[in-house]
């Protein structure tokens, strides 16, 4: 199994209960999350030996946050404590036609505040086999942003292929007035992998494409280190009721995988990060592209039935459900 190294703040998601409005009653569900933190999950969960680097709280919310992810088996002697304040965020789960929607509080948090030089990627990197940062990292401030940088460019320089979720955030970047394209193409240049589609493409590179195969190859052209990209395709009737599917292509080829239909859809928070997480399994363990992407489609379905931000499920119950495997109770 490999080792991999995941960079981003740590986050305590606050979410209205059931399909309320955000403080409709007096009640709020609290899980830990994190885009970076999601796919370290995951990936512990598929068995593999995942770090965790970040910058979080000195006090009782920031021991329970790491305590959390350790309780998933992510290594966490990479985080450092700060005497400032947890990040937060908080989630209005949608239903049948109003959508979901999320309110930031993560200004002046451990993270955004910390100096770009706080982590030692010379004694952090050694030995992975991965690196893996998202575009929800650098949205956060200018400090997080030159952070995520110097990271991509450290792993370059340590020989560790670098994974980015695009994850374009525009209430972060506009918090800031901060230039989300171009510090994206920054990092993306670093990137051997990426999950990223034609929006993100188009938005990074500045420019408009007819078909999401012609920003791929727009992609590949403008970022030599690039191998693979990875992509989810969502169809939704309603907030409650959607599909997904994906596609991996390569320089030269490209691989498609089923459609999984999503009637009654409970948290589709962290899908993503569960789809990317997936397609980095296959790659990681030298499966073959058409498994690779059939794998992360799987992943990414099955955490829609799952409340939180993290990805609770196994190799063997993401291959079941890539088989279609019965729904009858398992005794």
């Amino acid at each position: 199994m490999a080792r991999v190294v995941c960079f981003g703040e740590l986050l305590l998601r606050f979410t209205a209960p059931g399909s309320e409005r955000l403080l409709q009653s007096h009640a709020l569900d609290v899980c830990v999350g994190g885009a970076e933190a999601n796919v370290a999950v995951s990936l512990a969960n598929f068995g593999h030996a995942v770090s965790f680097a970040s910058i979080v709280a000195a006090n009782p919310l920031g021991s329970a946050a790491l305590g959390e992810l350790r309780r998933h088996n992510v290594e966490t002697r990479a985080v450092q404590r700060s005497p400032k304040r947890m990040g937060l965020y908080f989630l209005e789960p949608g239903a049948v036609r109003r959508p979901s929607g999320i309110t930031y509080d993560r200004a002046g948090s451990a993270f955004a505040e910390a100096a770009p030089d706080a982590m030692d990627w010379s004694t952090i990197l050694p030995g992975a086999n991965l690196f893996h940062v998202s575009g929800v990292t650098p949205a956060i401030g200018p400090r997080a942003a030159e952070a995520a940088i110097r990271a991509v460019k450290a792993a370059n320089a340590a020989g560790v292929p670098v994974s980015f979720d695009g994850n374009y955030r525009a209430l972060l970047w506009e918090a800031w007035n901060g230039d989300g394209p171009a510090i994206l193409r920054e990092i993306l240049a670093s990137a051997t992998y990426a999950f990223i589609n034609e929006r993100d493409i188009a938005l990074i590179l500045r420019s408009r494409f007819e078909s999401r195969e012609a920003a791929f190859e727009a992609a590949f052209a403008a970022f030599p280190r690039l191998t693979a990209i990875a992509a989810t395709t969502r169809q939704q009737s309603s907030v409650d009721d959607q599909a997904i599917a994906g596609e991996l292509v390569t320089r030269d080829a490209r691989w498609i995988s089923p459609v999984h239909e999503l009637p009654g859809v409970i948290d589709r928070i962290g899908g993503g990060d569960a789809f990317a997480a997936g397609a980095l399994h296959g790659l990681m363990m030298g499966r073959d592209q058409q498994y690779t992407i059939d794998f992360a489609v799987a992943a990414g379905a099955l955490k829609h039935s799952i409340p939180g931000d993290f990805n609770r499920v196994s190799v063997p119950e993401v291959e079941a459900a890539m088989a279609g495997g019965s729904l009858d109770v398992r005794r």
